[in-house]
């Protein structure tokens, strides 16, 4: 059996998903392996007889230990200052608290630790041991445990009446530990609300400084030589033989009032030491109440922390606005999208899942709007495996209701899927806005301009409150290049859905009416034959270019005019302005469109400077080409 063992497969050992979380939500430290470690089936268990750290039974003891911790710090103290009680049913307490605890020494001898330099659990029997007795935490245990009143009493046969016993009993608020290391796991435990848990946590310190600071100053006057020159025996004469809890009451009324620096006077300081520990008492005030105060202060402001950053935010929009005199349209427009981003800060997919693993992060894209992708049109029949890589890709987002997604006229950088919503689709024209069409859930926006790489034709414009995902033409374009069936399947898609269009829809996209002419006269024969040919140049192509049958449609779309004379040649006939075409894939291709465009078959190739063109690679957007 290997000395080690890797903790992270205990953490899953209960087949439950529940309990699984449950069980990592109360991992208070990083029980993870090392970067290299092989984690494997051979360290899925300890060796016999030894505790898991994080075993749930194992930490319902830890807890039931926390309540007697409590126990003892209070009655160590209490102890301390009322003699008498350490003598009564408290010793009884006592002694059963200190079986439970010795039980724990017991215990803490079968439980496996975390190796530091490798992070695996060390389950060898002789390892545990000997880092326990060789560690302070052993001794201050065993010292913290034994009753040495009762042990004197045991051998003597009678009560020590001194206060070495008293000071000794104080060796138990070393458990006081426990208490610290239990906070920092319920403050870690998302199942507990982190501001109850340290507002606790802070109740604790200050009740447990009251506690001892008032039994100290009792201590003191009891043991001040006369009594009536005490800060109690001034005021309750024979404070020695009256009842304990009398002087504990007195005790706790001046601490309080103490701690509070309310000093009505009533108790007050009479000997010199008593004025020495009220000086250090109230200089530990001063502590302490910083302490509250800042804590307090820290989990108040944290939850007003995105107020203030959306207060901030909204006033420098305002300020920016009102410096560049933007209009009141453009400026709601502006607090409603910053209003809109804090408001769902929580579900802005990006913000939250930054920093988690891509895999997981996938899978929850996969999750929130596989579904979406599958019903928009554009990929309806695509493999499930371009749908993966598209989604997880895809960013979500959220605009309120009259913001524009799209301007019409802007670069074609990513194109959207509306996951809930509405949204319209507008143009202007003659200077007004006319409204297309809208569109809902699953719909898509922008890919016109995307696919035929063409300035945006259309304005897209919320209704209500709508969350979109997007993806970027880069990425969309790395994705399908490869995928030569489901380009060819997108390809198809998108002409069916352009032939769908209403006319006044068409008319505001240049050149598709004639391009929808063209497809619908060629041979489908030919059009298949096109298709294969461009899909199979597509696997050749070195640069991983997707092309289709139409050059339009090719990834690689570049616009250029073509004119059938001499650049030298100027002519005011329709031939003269030129025919705007898609950059075809070869010389000979443009060769055709010329001949079909002007009538006559060209040789040669010029640029309007009379240079010759001898590569199409060279070309760029809006050239003039000269064929004759």
């Amino acid at each position: 059996m290997a000395e080690t063992s890797s903790p992270l497969p205990l953490l899953f050992r209960r087949r439950s998903s529940g309990e699984v979380l449950k069980n990592l939500a109360t991992v208070s430290s990083s029980l993870l392996p090392a970067f290299g470690t092989v984690v494997d089936d051979g360290y899925l268990h300890l060796r016999k007889y030894v505790i898991a750290p994080y075993d749930f039974r194992y930490r319902w003891w830890q807890t039931f230990l926390v309540v007697l911790v409590l126990y003892s710090a209070w009655a160590s103290v209490f102890e301390l200052a009322f003699k008498k009680a350490s003598r009564g049913a408290l010793l009884v307490m006592d002694l059963v608290v200190d079986v439970f605890f010795a039980a724990d020494i017991f215990l803490t001898f079968f439980v496996a630790y975390l190796d530091k330099s490798t992070y695996l659990l060390v389950d060898d029997h002789k390892k545990i041991a000997l880092r326990y007795v060789t560690r302070f935490w052993f001794f201050m245990d065993v010292a913290s445990t034994l009753p040495f009143q009762f042990i004197y009493r045991i051998f003597t046969g009678k009560w020590h009446s001194g206060d070495v016993f008293g000071f000794l009993n104080l060796l138990r608020l070393w458990r006081l530990r426990r208490v610290s290391e239990l906070f920092k796991r319920l403050e870690k435990d998302t199942r507990f609300s982190y501001f109850w848990t340290r507002l606790l946590k802070l109740i604790g310190v200050t009740v447990f400084a009251v506690h001892s600071a008032g039994c100290f100053y009792f201590f003191l006057a009891a043991h001040h030589k006369d009594p009536v020159k005490t800060w109690i025996g001034s005021e309750v004469e024979d404070f020695k033989h009256r009842s304990i809890w009398l002087g504990y009451t007195y005790s706790m009324y001046w601490s309080i009032v103490t701690l509070t620096t309310v000093g009505y006077g009533d108790l007050h300081a009479v000997n010199k030491g008593e004025k020495i520990f009220n000086m250090m008492y109230m200089l530990f005030n001063i502590g302490l109440t910083a302490y509250i105060i800042g804590n307090m202060t820290n989990l108040i402001v944290h939850a007003a922390v995105r107020t203030f950053a959306m207060r901030d935010t909204i006033n420098e929009l305002l300020r920016y606005a009102s410096k560049n005199r933007l209009p009141e349209g453009l400026r709601e427009q502006m607090l409603a999208h910053m209003q809109l981003k804090f408001k769902t800060a929580e579900l802005q997919q990006e913000e939250v899942l930054q920093d988690l693993p891509k895999a997981i992060r996938s899978s929850i894209s996969q999750h929130l709007f596989r579904k979406t992708v599958e019903k928009s049109y554009l990929f309806n029949g695509v493999s499930e495996d371009l749908v993966s890589q598209l989604v997880s890709e895809m960013k979500a987002e959220y605009f309120p209701p009259k913001v524009e997604i799209i301007l019409q006229n802007e670069i074609p950088t990513d194109f959207y899927i509306l996951v809930s919503g509405a949204v319209d689709v507008l143009t202007y024209k003659n200077g007004t806005e006319q409204f297309l069409t809208k569109l809902g859930s699953a719909d898509m926006a922008g890919e016109i301009g995307v696919i035929f790489n063409i300035p945006q034709p259309f304005i897209v414009r919320t209704k209500r409150l709508s969350q979109v995902i997007r993806i970027s033409h880069h990425h969309f374009k790395q994705m399908v290049q490869p995928n030569s069936e489901d380009g060819k399947i997108i390809i198809t898609n998108f002409m069916q859905y352009l032939k769908g269009l209403k006319d006044d829809i068409r008319q505001e996209i240049p050149f598709l009416t004639e391009l929808l002419e063209e497809q619908s006269m060629e041979p489908i024969g030919q059009d298949e034959q096109q298709n294969r040919e461009g899909l199979d140049s597509a696997n050749a192509n070195p640069e991983g270019t997707l092309k289709t049958s139409n050059p339009s449609l090719s990834a690689r779309t570049v616009r250029v005019i073509i004119h059938g004379h001499h650049p030298n040649e100027g002519t005011m006939s329709s031939e003269g302005l030129g025919k705007l075409i898609y950059l075809p894939d070869s010389i000979e291709e443009l060769f055709r469109i010329a001949e079909e465009k002007f009538g006559n078959r060209g040789s040669a190739i010029l640029m309007a400077d009379g240079s010759q063109v001898e590569e199409l690679d060279a070309l760029r957007e809006n050239d003039h080409l000269f064929i004759i």
